[in-house]
């Protein structure tokens, strides 16, 4: 796995061993960075499920002024102190923050508004939905704002709130884009 664009471009990040991790794909992953282009320049980043970090990293990366790491779990958040240590960005500094704690405990104490969130969760649970409906309710996102949702199936439903405005399939992924109503 490694960084797809801008000043860390080609950096080699650590992964987890194992198959019950599921990276976003490169492929998927440069896609959906080349849509959010436009928004990445000075924003301020949710990454709720973060694994190791790529998605927050590559934000970074690419021009993020801030991103916040969250993951319950802390094998997750020592991935993503490894990964910020190697790009050489201090660990709760001004660029990134770390949140071990439940997406739901994250989302309902966040601060402020953000101009993307990521949801990535474990595909065997519905966090994602329920994750989409507090943002929506707490109006986490910025006037212009964007949560990627990925998933192993196409989102269907409505989220009071919040407009689906894209969906783009990648393997057996899903990523699905909400903005404010």
């Amino acid at each position: 796995m490694r960084i797809i664009g801008g000043k860390y471009r080609s950096r080699v990040l650590a992964e987890f061993a194992g198959e019950d991790v599921r990276p976003t794909s490169d492929r998927a992953k440069e896609s959906l960075f080349n849509i959010l282009s436009l928004k990445l320049y000075g924003a301020r980043v949710l990454d709720l499920f973060c694994g190791s970090g790529a998605l927050g990293l590559e934000s970074l990366s690419r021009g993020a002024k801030e991103a916040v790491f969250n993951d319950f779990a802390k094998d997750s958040l020592a991935i993503v102190k490894k990964n910020l240590s190697a790009l050489k960005i201090p660990v709760n500094g001004d660029e990134a923050k770390l949140s071990n704690a439940d997406y739901s405990v994250c989302l309902e104490s966040a601060r402020g508004e953000f101009d993307i969130i990521f949801i990535d969760p474990p595909y065997r649970f519905d966090y994602g939905e329920k994750a989409l409906k507090t943002i929506a309710q707490k109006g986490l996102l910025t006037e212009n704002g964007v949560a990627v949702y990925e998933r192993d199936r196409p989102f269907e439903g409505e989220i009071e709130g919040l407009e689906k405005y894209d969906e783009r399939k990648y393997g057996k992924a899903y990523i699905t884009f909400f903005r404010r109503k």
